[in-house]
Order: C-alpha cells, then structure tokens, then sequence
C-alpha cells in the first residue's frame, strides 16, 4: 500500500487524526480574512465585465496578419476612445473586442481600423453586441444561483438537518465570494464562461461536503448513549475518515483546470480559457477548503449548543477529569509502593540470612558427637 493510502487507513480508523474542529477558531480567522479582502477588491477594483454583459463590437481580421497585438489595441483605442481587448487566434488572426459602443460608432470605427490595418473594409468582420443581452444572460444567472440555494437548503434540511444546511450555504456564499473577489483583483474579464465555471465550482464544492455530511451522521446517531465522544468529536473524526479521499478528488480535478490556465492561457497565450479555468481552479480550492474547514467545524459550533449535546459534553468532560484525577493518583502511589517493596526485600534478606546460618551453626546434633 502506498504512503498515502496507508495514511488514509490510520486517518478512516482513528489512529491518527489532526484536531480540525479543535482549531476552528484560527480557520474562520483565515477564512474572514481572505473575505474581506475578496469584498474590498469587489468594492475597489468592481469586476472586469466583458462584452456580452457591457455590449459593445467584436471585429475580426483576416487570416496571417503582420499587425501586432500591441499594435492593434493601439489602434483600437485611437479610433473608438475606449480600452480594447485583442486576441490573436490561432489562425492568425486578431479578434478586437471594444466594448460601450453603440451601431453608429461600429461601423465609424471599423472604416478607421481597416485603415490603419491596410485592410478592405468589406474584409474586416464586425460583431454588434447588444447590452440587453448581457444584461439578460446576469439576470438569468443570478436568478438560477438563488434557486439552486433555495434547493440546496431544503435538500439539506431535509436528508440531514438544518444547522448542516445553513453551514453547507455559509459555505458556499463563502467559495462564490472568493472567487469574484480574485476576479476583481486579478483583473480577468467576466464572461458566460466565468458565470458557467461559478455554477460549476458550486457543485463541486456541495459535493465536497455531502460526503463529510453523511459520514457525521452515521457516527452521530446514538451519540448520547455513550461518555466518551462530545459532537464535536465525532466531527473531527469524520472529516479526518474523508480527508485523504477529499485531497485526492481535489488535486484530480485541480490538475486539467491548472493546464488549461497557466499552460493553455498562460503559455500558450489562449486568453478565452482564462474565462473559465480561473473561476474553476479558484473555486475548486476554495470548496475543498470550506468543505474540510469551515462547514464540518460551523455544524459542530451549532450543534454544541442544544441542551442534550451540553449535557454530553459535560458527562464527556467529567468523566476525562475522572480518568485523568485516578491517573495523576496512580503515578504519585507508585514511587511509594516501589520504595516499600524494595525496603522489604532489603529486610527480609539479611533476616531470613542470619536465622538460617544460626540454624546450621546450632545443631545439638553436632556437638553431641
């Protein structure tokens, strides 16, 4: 078996574990961090939005241009007044998006940058996208991601509890912010496709901790049958039982969302596949996360607070105090005992010595003859 399979073993049968929920403190500490700095990048910076959600026209040069992309932004920005996003593709082509303008400065612009480009005018291919549509496709998304989190908390309530479902909604209001938030600061355009990577990451990320959720409430169900374990126990038993299997589905995923990012649209210079492997890689991060380190722990705080789970606790508690009172008692009885024996067998060896020399020294019988 390998390491890490054998490390997932000891952690699925308790004998080894890292105190997850015991240090919940320092996560939600790292966790509203990193929030707030998402919500003041959103607040500062605002997103990136592209031009099916602004409007505004693509144009599309012929193949096996000699024009620069430098250049071509150049261009683009003198004849419209406006910043422009160009991408050269792969057939050599340029694609100019210039978003906030409307039909009569397209077709304006297009006779000046077909003149700059040296090209016919009739050969310049012209896109006009309309800020209705855009504004259609926002709405529409915004309005599937408030039904999907309706169903989410039914479902949850439903198959397992309440308190799971408004920590497994913590969680994911928690990976969408992240994930805007390194929009905004990073400054990548928000497409359909980013939008598509969102509701992605938020399935991944319930799935995440489904899993986690469902572990908890096997071991949970005659939890106030015994002394030994509060809630809060079991929790940390569960995630640590699921977190190697949670690594692993993790960096299975993360590593084809990593090539398209940093290979596809990093090396490569494919730009359009940033859209979508930003929003994909960030949020399968920020799921697996929340899923281990913010979900489970929030369950356990809202859990801890129903009277029967004190009273546990404080039996569990109690009890610990007991075993650790009649150990410390132990460990200051033995050295004594120790000392008692070792002067006992100090006394009964020589006792016992001298008696049976003065035995065998006084035998009447000897002297007798």
């Amino acid at each position: 078996m390998s390491k890490l399979g054998n490390l997932g073993a000891r952690l699925h049968r308790g004998e080894i574990s890292y105190d997850f929920v015991g240090k919940r403190k320092i996560w939600y500490g790292v966790s509203i961090l990193i929030t707030i700095t998402a919500i003041v990048g959103l607040a500062v910076r605002g997103l990136n939005m592209g031009i099916e959600f602004k409007g505004g026209a693509v144009f599309t040069t012929p193949t096996k241009m000699s024009t620069s992309v430098a250049q071509a932004e150049n261009y683009a920005k003198d004849a419209s007044g406006h910043e422009a996003i160009v991408q050269k593709l792969g057939n050599g082509s340029l694609r100019i998006q210039i978003a906030g303008i409307d039909t009569g400065q397209s077709d304006r612009i297009k006779q000046e940058l077909a003149k700059d480009l040296n090209l016919n005018p009739e050969k310049l291919a012209a896109d006009l996208v309309g800020p209705s549509w855009g504004q259609q496709i926002a709405n529409k998304a915004w309005e599937g991601l408030a039904i999907f989190m309706v169903l989410v908390v039914i479902y949850l309530a439903i198959a397992f509890e309440w308190r799971m479902a408004v920590a497994a909604l913590v969680a994911l209001i928690h990976d969408i912010t992240i994930t805007t938030g390194i929009y905004a600061l990073v400054g990548f355009e928000v497409t359909p496709g980013t939008v598509i990577g969102l509701l992605t990451i938020l399935g991944y990320s319930l799935y995440d901790t489904v899993v986690v959720f469902d572990s908890l409430k096997e071991q949970t169900k005659d939890i106030t049958k015994q002394n030994r374990l509060t809630y809060s126990d079991i929790a940390n038993q569960s995630i640590n039982g699921t977190l190697v299997r949670s690594i692993n589905t993790t960096v299975v995923a993360l590593l084809p969302v990593a090539g398209l990012l940093f290979i596809g649209g990093g090396f490569l210079g494919a730009g359009t596949l940033n859209d979508i492997s930003l929003s994909l890689f960030v949020g399968l991060a920020a799921g697996a996360y929340s899923s281990i380190f913010i979900a489970t722990p929030l369950v356990a705080d809202l859990k801890e607070r129903e009277p029967a789970m004190k009273a546990l606790r404080k039996r569990v508690l109690a009890k610990r105090a007991q075993a650790a009172a009649e150990e410390d008692l132990v460990a200051d009885r033995a050295p004594a005992d120790d000392d008692s024996d070792d002067s006992a067998a100090a006394v009964v060896g020589p006792r016992n010595q001298p008696a049976s020399r003065g035995r065998g020294r006084g035998r009447p019988s000897g002297k007798r003859r």
